[in-house]
């Protein structure tokens, strides 16, 4: 465990050195209206930046000590909605036939397995976390990450449920969809997102962690700058356009950010296609979110983003990051344009 730990960590220190990343290109702010975040940020020992744009101008700007704008962020399970937009993508592009394609299209070992519920699995069942396969997350998270092939490791996991039925929130079910964008566009993950979604919006993706066949690891540890951030969550607000061209189907995004399940851990937490949906004071986000306070909000009737990237080293439930950092959005942030808004 100590060894794979130690590679890991130096695997990621590469890719976060990596002189790929770019910068997302944003507006000059030309708005008189201007949030002053620095104090109730700074009070946020965790917190590593917040940026806020409200109706395509960036408002509101912190870093913590240490952190630059350039400073890349392992933005961790955000990293599953990334994944689902590339897959919404690929479909556009007539790579993956639809949601409804059984996933035993590209792991055809399925067919042969001895539980006949695993042949009807979709993608949209790994989409929706409702595969059915157990969970490779949480206490199960560092056997599978050691194991020799992850994507097989998290194929021959049991079935708890059936397919469809509860949200059984699984790291391995995203890394299944990346093998599955890595074999349908003929590229790998890293390549096919620069392609298809960092290079139109303005930047370049730096390389992330692969699994031992080389697979990019779907679900977890991507690395962006909160301005690279702010891009996606600004594409997902116009629902998949940037400057007249249409990068993301508007169809997918409106799906993606519609309920079909819910957090076994939070009845308030709800997914949809790897992007969830919550109900704030003043307005609802649908939103990326990764492990510590890795956060894409966006709040389509407010023409709001907010991008927030924290510490990874401990979740952010401890000693009350999440609500303190929630707190901080709802009266600092939300509660102001909306009364600016007429809202």
């Amino acid at each position: 465990m100590a060894t794979t730990c130690t590679a890991l960590l130096a695997a990621l220190t590469a890719v976060s050195s990596s002189a790929g990343a770019q910068s997302a290109a944003l507006p000059p702010t030309s708005s008189s209206t201007r949030l002053e975040l620095r104090q109730p940020a700074a009070a946020l020992p965790r917190l590593r930046s917040l940026l806020v744009s409200w109706r395509g101008e960036l408002i509101a700007e912190h870093y913590a000590t240490g952190v630059r704008a350039s400073s890349l962020a392992n933005i961790k399970s955000a990293s599953k909605s990334i994944i689902a937009t590339l897959v919404g993508i690929a479909i556009d592009r007539g790579q993956i036939k639809d949601v409804h394609t059984p996933i035993a299209t590209w792991f055809p070992e399925l067919r042969r397995d001895p539980d006949r519920r695993k042949q009807a699995i979709t993608i949209e069942d790994l989409l929706t976390m409702r595969s059915g396969l157990a969970s490779t997350s949480g206490r199960n998270y560092g056997a599978w990450v050691q194991s020799p092939n992850w994507v097989r490791s998290a194929l021959a996991r049991p079935m708890v449920t059936d397919r469809g039925g509860d949200m059984e929130y699984s790291t391995g079910t995203s890394h299944v969809l990346s093998a599955i964008l890595t074999s349908a566009t003929g590229m790998s993950t890293w390549q096919f997102a620069n392609t298809v979604l960092a290079r139109p919006l303005g930047f370049t993706l730096a390389r992330w962690l692969q699994d031992p066949q080389g697979i990019y690891f779907g679900g977890n540890e991507m690395q962006m700058t909160p301005k690279q951030m702010v891009a996606i969550g600004e594409l997902y607000l116009k629902r998949g356009a940037v400057s007249g061209r249409q990068i993301v189907p508007a169809t997918w995004v409106d799906t993606s950010c519609v309920s079909r399940t819910r957090s076994a851990f939070d009845a308030d937490r709800q997914y949809g296609y790897g992007w969830w949906q919550q109900q704030f004071e003043g307005g609802t986000a649908c939103f990326a979110w990764g492990y510590g306070g890795q956060y894409i909000l966006v709040f389509r009737d407010l023409d709001l983003v907010v991008v927030a990237t924290s510490s990874t080293t401990v979740s952010e439930e401890r000693r009350g990051h999440r609500r303190q950092l929630f707190d901080l959005i709802e009266q600092q942030v939300l509660r102001p344009l909306r009364a600016q808004s007429g809202r």
